[in-house]
């Protein structure tokens, strides 16, 4: 018997073209072109051609790529009323009105999944309305770095790796901040591993502070307001804030029997490159490159 899938009645029109999880399990994701699926898959943010499909497999539903993917990456869980008491807590509002993507909404709010163990860092990112716009995962972890993350504090000192994927599932922004000893530095690259800029630790000793530098320049930096690094002031080359980390209050259960983390990030207007990048980046990483490196020096 034939292991290829069996052909599907056809899609609804209302599926659009797009990546999507690969029905065929050879790849992360595969291109649908709106009738059939490609050869062209991604993996990990680098897109290459596969060999031709066995049939034209399963249709993709009509919701949003990353809806099909939440259970694998294991993030949301909060309603939008909940989203919204965590925007209301700031005391700030919109500045400016988005377009319900990523990289185009002036509200994110970044959601840690509620662990009693955190071993693989996992963030569900939300527009100021409730939809998901994004997620964070942490990826390239061995066992053997996920027992000494559980039996000690070593891992902080090793190289941890994040994906940031857009509403679609696909990624758009890759994070990765090398083993160091001292100082921290988060390398930024888009999803097929252009460079875009670094997020670079200036200081070990008082308020922690973050340089925001492309190409050489430097583009801004990021500000811790307290000792614990819990909320961070962005702010461009001239000083002028072009956005603010806030910390809000997770809620009693996850507080006291979790190690889960909420932000909100208020983007005061809209950014042009590599700084839009960049903070979108900062937003992914606060907690596994900022916040758990201040905790260091707490």
């Amino acid at each position: 018997m034939s292991d290829a899938p069996s052909s599907p009645t056809p899609p609804p029109a209302a599926v659009p073209a797009g990546w999507h999880p690969d029905p065929f399990q050879r790849h992360q994701l595969r291109y649908w072109d709106g009738g059939r699926w490609t050869e062209h898959v991604s993996d990990h943010g680098v897109a290459t051609v596969d060999a031709p499909v066995a049939g034209p497999g399963p249709a993709p539903d009509a919701g949003s790529g990353l809806d099909r993917i939440e259970g694998a990456l294991s993030l949301g869980g909060k309603a939008p009323h909940q989203i919204g008491a965590q925007v209301a807590r700031t005391g700030m509002g919109a500045a400016w009105t988005g377009d319900g993507t990523l990289f185009g909404e002036p509200i994110l709010v970044v959601n840690q999944k509620a662990k009693l163990l955190e071993l693989n860092n996992e963030y569900a990112i939300h527009d100021q309305h409730g939809r998901q716009v994004g997620a964070v995962r942490q990826v390239g972890q061995s066992q053997a770095k996920k027992a000494l993350r559980l039996l000690t504090s070593m891992d902080q000192f090793m190289t941890h790796k994040l994906e940031v994927v857009d509403q679609a599932g696909q990624v758009c922004l890759n994070l990765t901040r090398p083993a160091k000893v001292m100082k921290s530095r988060v390398q930024v690259t888009n999803g097929h591993f252009a460079e875009l800029g670094s997020i670079i630790q200036q200081n070990m000793v008082g308020k922690i502070r973050f340089g925001l530098e492309s190409g050489g320049s430097t583009y801004g930096s990021i500000n811790a307001e307290n000792w614990r690094a819990w909320n961070f002031s962005i702010t461009d080359h001239t000083g002028t804030e072009i956005a603010r980390i806030t910390k809000t209050f997770a809620g009693l259960a996850n507080a006291l029997f979790t190690q889960a983390d909420h932000y909100v990030v208020h983007i005061h207007a809209p950014l042009a490159e590599p700084l839009r990048s960049l903070v979108v980046a900062a937003a992914g990483s606060v907690d596994t490159a900022l916040k758990q490196d201040a905790q260091g020096f707490n």
